[in-house]
């Protein structure tokens, strides 16, 4: 009688294991490499970091503090009084707000804001100065100064919207009476909370 071969099949393991293999290799490529993460030594991840958000590790940046400013100024046409009231809580809200904004971002324009803050302060203590538009104008150019700072050392995309705070900042004629160009004063509050805004959103 003839003998009947029978072939033996190969194991299957081998194949499996290989299979694991390469699934775990894509699966690390999918997760870490394309993520741009890549785990370190301690367990966490570190992120790469374009030019917008090198300084907002956390994602985007919502501070209060700015938030209040822009809408401050976003709730309406606010006239400016006599007393100053308005130019007054305006400088206060937009000083607070740019050092808010320059601390998230870690750049330091404290130098340029104390300056600020005496002029502020001068506004409320006497608003029958005549020299109002001139403490308004030197506070405006401190305070675009400081925020080209911010968007030269975070946000390189909006260099157009912080040069239109500068340009504001000049419009104010520091020769001429306060109430009397509420226009460009107005219009610097206006330019400077649109560019904050960008910067907090």
């Amino acid at each position: 009688m003839a003998e009947i071969r029978v072939e033996k099949k190969s194991p299957m393991w081998p194949w499996i294991l290989i299979g694991i293999i390469i699934l775990g290799i894509i699966l690390y490529f999918v997760v870490f490499q394309d993520s741009g993460d890549d785990p370190d030594r301690d367990g966490t991840a570190v992120t790469e970091q374009t030019d917008d958000d090198r300084f907002r590790r956390d994602g985007p940046v919502n501070n209060q503090t700015v938030a209040s400013f822009v809408t401050f100024v976003q709730e309406g046409d606010r006239e400016m009084s006599l007393d100053h009231e308005y130019s007054n809580e305006a400088l206060k809200r937009l000083t607070d707000a740019t050092k808010a904004m320059a601390d998230e971002v870690n750049v330091d324009v404290e130098r340029d804001l104390s300056v600020v803050r005496e002029h502020a302060r001068a506004i409320q203590e006497d608003p029958f100065e005549t020299t109002h538009a001139d403490k308004i104008k030197a506070s405006a150019e401190k305070i675009s100064d400081a925020l080209m700072s911010i968007q030269r050392e975070a946000f390189p995309n909006l260099s157009s919207e912080a040069g239109a705070v500068k340009n504001s900042a000049t419009q104010i004629n520091s020769e001429e009476l306060a109430l009397e160009q509420r226009e460009e004063i107005k219009s610097f509050y206006d330019r400077a909370a649109a560019l904050l805004r960008q910067m907090n959103s």
